[in-house]
Order: structure tokens, then C-alpha cells, then sequence
């Protein structure tokens, strides 16, 4: 396996069913000489999930047999939620979490159809802007009436 490859499959700690491939987070991967550098983008600057990121991602490079690693964080350009993979919103929805809108950073209270990642009625109402981390809400859908959290936009 590549270094890239191993670190991709790294997964997220606080989104399990996404590795940080999937969520944008892996910025990059060189290998230079016996070398190997990863680039971490958090989703954003405090994250508190950065330091076991960085540390998984470390302890999975040299358990396949890379010896001198190196985890950096990249602030610039900033992570947003257009990084999330195709693969990484069917993963979200598949595991009844709304994905955010491709292309959409929403900073007012205009209404925008959420679709219900259980039933996939766009009936669904916020709850809460907030959700058990800071880069999710909690919303509900009218229909099943089944809670759920979604990724919001950033």
C-alpha cells in the first residue's frame, strides 16, 4: 500500500463510518526519500479531534512499515464541507446522518430542504442548530418523525 492509501483509510474518530479521506481532512501526502509527510486539514481550527487524527494517522503509516512520519496540519485553504466526498455523503445518509448540501455555506435562517436520511421525506424541521458535535444540528422529519443529525455547511 502507498502512503496515501494507508492514511486515507484512517478512519474519523467523531464520524466513524468516514475515513478521513472521505471526510476531506487528509489535505496530502508526499513521500520524499524514506520520508513520509501527511497534511491534516481540520474541520475547523479547534477541533478537538485533530490530536487522535494526527496520532492514528501516525500509528497506522508505521505499522505498514513507514519509519520516518510526520503529521502537519494545513489551515490554508481552509477546510469546508464541499470536501466531503461523493462517497463520504452516501456513507452519512447511509448511516442516518443528513449530509450537507454540495456548494450551499448557509449563514442565515432561510428555510432549504433537508431530506430525511431514514425515509427521505423533505418534511424535516431544525430542531437545534446544535448536535452533538459542533459541526452538526438536530433536525426531525415530519413524516416518520424519526430525529436525526445533519452536517452543516461550512
Amino acid at each position: 500500500m502507498t502512503a496515501w492509501e494507508v492514511a486515507a483509510d484512517v478512519p474519523d474518530p467523531e464520524l466513524p463510518m468516514l475515513t478521513l479521506a472521505d471526510l476531506g481532512v487528509l489535505a496530502g501526502v508526499e513521500e520524499d526519500g524514506g520520508t513520509v509527510t501527511a497534511w491534516l486539514t481540520p474541520t475547523y481550527s479547534g477541533c478537538p479531534a485533530i490530536a487522535e487524527m494526527a496520532a492514528d494517522v501516525d500509528a497506522r503509516l508505521r505499522a505498514a512499515g513507514y519509519d520516518d512520519v510526520r503529521v502537519r496540519l494545513r489551515l490554508d485553504p481552509p477546510w469546508s464541507t464541499d470536501r466531503i466526498t461523493e462517497a463520504g455523503r452516501r456513507k452519512l445518509a447511509e448511516a442516518g446522518i443528513a449530509p450537507p448540501v454540495h456548494g450551499l455555506l448557509h449563514l442565515g435562517p432561510t428555510r432549504r430542504v433537508v431530506s430525511c436520511p431514514q425515509c427521505g421525506s423533505a418534511e424535516t424541521e431544525e430542531l437545534s442548530r446544535f448536535g452533538s458535535t459542533a459541526c452538526k444540528a438536530l433536525w426531525r422529519c415530519r413524516d416518520c418523525r424519526e430525529p436525526f443529525e445533519r452536517i452543516k455547511e461550512i
